[in-house]
């Protein structure tokens, strides 16, 4: 025994060596993983050598001779820093993420695979011209060339997973169609609607949607009886839990010549959308022959510039939120059809093998669809009522999809009518697209197709098997409500209704508030003319006019004694501004969320009922609303209750002193691995943090789910700001959050986060200030 003991003494040290040189083997294989500063590789397909400077923070300038070759490149560079995000996004989309996270991700994976992603995107590629198909393929041939370089080493989570397969130009388009279902997700909102048309009045249903006043028509179906809505619902993906991307929005503006201090238009654009380590965006520039130039974001996975500017236009994006989803109810006809207006018709059937990471056999999906769609109710078809199936017609899976045909068109035009042609080919998600160009002109056209119904407005469930809620095709391009060259010299968009209310187009039932469009309106509002700088300030704004708006209620609440008192003095003279370093954002924010749940369980509203700020608003500025949820006495003594409630929770959390109290603390942006957020010590390693201001309703955006450990955690929001000036015909401003490498390691990773969070931003000039790398590709 004592020699056993001896034995085992000396050999602990042997087996702590050995573990040690793991550790520094694995993290030697790592470290090799990050790409070199400078380089020299041979690209095929490359027609003349293309030359890249790389700045400090890893900002490419491309010089190419040509627009293909420049695909390639940025093909390259998008591989060399963001492999992994091009993987993750491709396998989202193509329903192959539990091959690499197990059972985890079958919920995504069965969604994404039932809605046909990966064989609608080979289509609409076999369908696009023959120029657009090439500029994808080149683009292709460029992460191709890298995957073949450096193999399991294009990024360090592939030492684990393997060498990435080969890119296909049909992947690009899969990051549209991802765009395509998120930000237009209507249908899901008409299965909550129908949900709790059980559960509640009209009226109070009403509330929780405020009705917007656009024409369009309610002769909406009745849902079949047994339908266990909760169920199916439960079925479907949640974005923001089973992908990181929680709700989108956006804030874009233009100001014309007239009203701006250079004399050329400007215009100003921060895409909002969820947090990432790294985020979505990655800034490039591309240097082409005869002073043509393209500078601003572009998408690791995309060809072009997504956001930004080129020698003569300037461009961005918003949201529209236009109702482009309808859930239809079929009617089955036998065990393999379904009714239609022409009689029974049988289902398009598909099988889908679903290999599961850990699993030795794959999961068999049996997809159905119908002529309106995918049939969603079978990802729970246990719940399904007999005879009834529930299919989702959506806008952005329609066929031909030619939006990445409009990026091409969109990233040559050189004038605002240039602009309108591309914009017209744009078919998915719908968007509104800003435009200005250097000749003084400046333009809003709403893109993405618009279903025409037969009738109904498209809140509810349709039926699907007599063809009365049809679509009927998609409203022509030209008979949206585009604005060009307005006589006030301003254009502003943030994602509430898009249209005038009295316009022809019916483009939904639902719209967000207002708040943030009348802010940027009123910003515009305060000078005569403005510059660059005052457009990046402007996208760093944290005043919400919501809060404003609702001060004069929550100050006229009597609060209960004590630190509930103390806390609500506070309020008494604030702005309204979400400063990182104050209290009363923090005390505001947690007495409304207390008193949304309060106000919904008493108002009978089923657990898990979404209520945003809309809902608020009109409680707490309509008596009669007020009145209708809260009782006799109105909101005010909920209110009261709701307030010490709150001021409880946060006397736990921060402290007994309000006065200490900081949004920051709570409000702390937060970007996170897409994979290793689930592995515990790297995630924590890898995981980025920030304190921040804003909130959902300022145009610093600061986006929150309120759901978790944190409610008030930052987790969507401007991970892209940018702003053109269309006299510097140079120049464009812009910042990402986080950095420009997807590399841990790399000192890139995180090199832009407090820049970002400082409201700084970097000039995307034709020569970097400081050139820390270079890289040259020959044929």
């Amino acid at each position: 025994m004592r020699f056993l003991l001896g034995f085992l003494a000396r050999l602990i040290p042997f087996g702590v060596l050995i573990a040690a040189l793991g550790v520094a083997f694995a993290a030697a294989l790592v470290f090799t993983s990050l790409p070199d500063i400078r380089e020299e590789q041979t690209l095929p397909g490359l027609s003349a050598p293309v030359a890249i400077s790389l700045d400090s923070h890893g900002i490419p300038r491309i010089r190419a001779e040509n627009e293909q070759d420049a695909a390639r490149a940025l093909g390259y560079l998008h591989a060399r820093d963001r492999m992994f995000q091009m993987e993750a996004m491709r396998r989202s989309a193509a329903g192959r993420l539990a091959e690499i996270g197990g059972a985890s991700a079958l919920r995504l994976d069965r969604f994404s695979r039932t809605l046909g992603l990966m064989q609608r995107a080979e289509a609409d590629f076999a369908a696009l011209d023959p120029e657009t198909r090439a500029m994808l393929e080149a683009y292709a041939e460029g992460v191709n060339a890298l995957i073949a370089i450096r193999g399991r080493l294009a990024a360090p989570e592939f030492l684990v997973m393997g060498e990435p397969e080969p890119w296909r130009p049909a992947h690009s388009l899969l990051w549209g169609k991802v765009m395509g279902l998120w930000l237009s997700g209507n249908w899901r909102r008409e299965l909550e609607r129908a949900r709790l048309e059980a559960a509640l009045p009209a009226d109070k249903v009403e509330d929780l949607w405020p009705r917007d006043a656009s024409p369009g028509r309610a002769d909406l179906a009745a849902l079949p009886p047994g339908l266990n809505l909760d169920r199916i619902l439960a079925a479907i993906p949640v974005f923001g839990q089973d992908a990181p991307l929680p709700g989108s929005a956006s804030n874009a503006w233009a100001v014309a010549p007239g009203r701006s201090a250079s004399g050329a238009p400007l215009l100003a654009n921060d895409p909002h959308l969820g947090f990432n380590a790294p985020v979505l965006w990655y800034l490039a520039r591309i240097e082409l022959p005869d002073g043509q130039f393209r500078a601003g974001a572009t998408a690791p996975g995309v060809p072009g510039i997504v956001i930004g500017r080129n020698q003569s236009l300037a461009w961005g994006f918003t949201t529209t939120h236009s109702d482009t989803q309808d859930v239809f109810v079929e009617r089955l006809a036998g065990p393999d059809a379904y009714l239609t207006p022409d009689g029974p018709r049988p289902f398009t059937l598909r099988e889908e093998r679903i290999s599961v990471r850990g699993q030795e056999e794959a999961e068999v999906l049996r997809v159905r669809e119908t002529r309106h769609g995918p049939v969603i109710s079978d990802l729970d078809p246990a719940e399904t009522p007999q005879g009834h199936v529930l299919a989702v017609a959506m806008a952005n899976l329609a066929p031909d999809d030619t939006a990445a045909a409009s990026l091409l068109r969109l990233n040559r035009a050189t004038s605002v009518a240039e602009a309108r042609d591309a914009a017209s080919l744009f078919s998915s998600p719908p968007q509104t697209l800003l435009v200005a160009d250097a000749a003084g002109r400046i333009a809003q056209y709403l893109v993405g197709r618009t279903p025409i119904r037969a009738s109904g407005d498209g809140s509810l469930p349709a039926r699907g098997w007599d063809g009365s809620m049809d679509w009927q095709g998609f409203v022509p391009f030209d008979a949206m409500a585009h604005i060009e060259d307005p006589e006030s010299g301003l254009i502003a968009n943030a994602n509430s209704r898009a249209a005038p209310a009295d316009h022809p187009v019916f483009l939904g039932r639902d719209w967000f508030g207002d708040w943030r469009l009348r802010r940027i309106r009123e910003l515009l509002a305060a000078r005569p003319r403005h510059d660059a700088a005052g457009f990046a300030a402007m996208q760093n704004d944290v005043v919400s006019p919501l809060a404003r708006e609702l001060l004069p209620v929550l100050r006229a609440v009597t609060p209960p004694a004590g630190l509930a008192a103390r806390a609500h003095a506070l309020l008494a003279d604030w702005d309204g501004a979400m400063r990182a370093d104050a209290p009363q954002p923090l005390i505001h924010h947690a007495w409304l969320r207390r008193f949304r749940q309060l106000v919904l369980q008493q108002g009978g509203a089923p657990e898990g009922t979404a209520a945003g700020p809309e809902f608020l608003a009109r409680l707490l500025l309509d008596q009669a609303r007020g009145t209708a949820w809260c009782g006799a006495e109105g909101c005010g003594p909920l209110l009261s209750r709701a307030l010490g409630e709150a001021v409880a929770e946060l006397d736990s959390a921060q402290g007994s002193d309000p006065t200490a109290w900081r949004w920051g603390t709570a409000h702390v942006a937060a970007f996170e691995h897409p994979l290793l957020r689930f592995v515990p010590l790297l995630g924590r390693l890898t995981r980025l943090e920030v304190p921040t201001g804003g909130d959902n309703e300022t145009l610093s955006r600061g986006g929150m789910r309120e759901a978790g450990a944190n409610p008030f955690a930052h987790l969507h929001g401007a991970g892209l700001r940018m702003v053109a000036d269309l006299a510097d015909a140079d120049g464009l401003l812009a910042m990402i959050a986080t950095g420009q490498s997807g590399h841990p390691m790399s000192d890139n990773f995180a090199s832009l986060l407090q820049p970002w969070r400082s409201g700084d931003v970097l000039r995307l000039g034709r020569q970097p200030e400081v050139e820390s790398g270079s890289i040259r590709l020959t044929p």
